[in-house]
Order: C-alpha cells, then structure tokens, then sequence
C-alpha cells in the first residue's frame, strides 16, 4: 500500500490514485465470496489511499429502512442510522450520491464526529437495484469531494455491488447485508 496521496492534490492525480485502488481491489477480492471480507478490504484500501479521508465506511442495510455501521476505519461512527434520517439516510433512500462540501449547511447531516466538515455517500447497489449499504466517506476539510471522487467511489461500488451479487446470500425483500441466511450446501436456508 503506498503512503496516502496528499491533501489538495490535482483531479488528474487523484483520478490516477482512484484507479490504483480500483485495481488492488480487483486483484484483492478476486474469487472473495465473504460480503464483510469485501467491505473491510474496500474501506482499508479507501481509508488508508488519500490524507483527506478521516473516516470511511459503510453503513449496512439490516433491515427494512435502516442502516447499521462497518465495517469503517477511524473514530466512531453512529451505530444506527435509519432511512429518514442525515446523509447516509437520504442516499440509502434515494441510491444516490450525496456530496456534502459543508456538513455545517446541510439540516440532514448527522454530526458524529464534531471535526467533519464534508461528506460523500455512495450507495452500494445489487444487480437488480436493491440498496444494500451506503459507503460514507467524511473529511475535516470543507468540500474536499468533488465529482472526480464521485465518479470514482462510484465505479469502486459498482463493483462491489456486482460482486456482492454474485455471493450465495439469499435475502429477503427490503433486506441488505446483515438481514440475510445463508444457503447451505444442500440449497437449503440455513
């Protein structure tokens, strides 16, 4: 893993370390069928990439309407945040990105940590277009995301959203990651 890219860096440059991490990612979680395995990888990768993220992670959907937070890499996050509520809320209802340049404006944000200034949500969807976590990325910086870290978060849960799709979860309506049974050998629920 290289040292984080710096603050402030160029478009171009952060693009190019975007691209670095989609193709660890790629080879890290190749033949991976462990949906926490996947989302730890993608938040270490994330997290550990660029000086600007100071807290990255997901928050899961458990159940219908509400999000339940990890894995993540920095201080605490909020355990539970349900649909109707801050940014993570509005993205997992809407399944789209949120970009937040300051936290301080936005009625919706919830403060979980006192030094965020901005915040990026992307949602992780499946193949047929169910919402099933949120990646949310904050900075004590104001408006450290632009659409260059919006496109490529993007991409990176798109991705995922393919290969989570592709485990052996089965899930019932309105049911994300954590809400699931397994199927057994024999195709049974376990």
């Amino acid at each position: 893993m290289e040292a984080p890219l710096p603050r402030g860096q160029s478009r171009a440059e952060r693009r190019a370390r975007y691209r670095e991490v989609a193709e660890r990612l790629h080879a890290l979680l190749e033949g991976e069928s462990d949906e926490v395995a996947m989302l730890a990888t993608v938040v270490c990768e994330l997290h550990h990439a660029f000086e600007d993220f100071d807290w990255t992670g997901f928050y899961r959907v458990t159940s219908p309407g509400m999000l339940k937070v990890g894995p993540y890499q920095g201080g605490h996050g909020c355990l539970t945040i349900p649909f109707e509520r801050g940014v993570c809320g509005r993205a997992a209802r809407t399944a789209e990105v949120q970009r937040v340049d300051d936290v301080r404006a936005d009625e919706a944000h919830i403060a979980c940590s006192a030094t965020t200034r901005s915040e990026i949500v992307v949602p992780v969807c499946l193949a047929d277009g169910q919402v099933v976590a949120v990646l949310d990325v904050d900075s004590d910086r104001p408006a450290a995301f632009d659409e260059v870290d919006a496109s490529e978060l993007g991409g990176i849960c798109a991705m995922l959203g393919v290969r989570l799709s592709g485990s052996c979860v089965v899930r019932a309506p309105g049911m994300g990651l954590g809400g699931e049974r397994r199927a057994g050998a024999s195709g049974a629920l376990e």
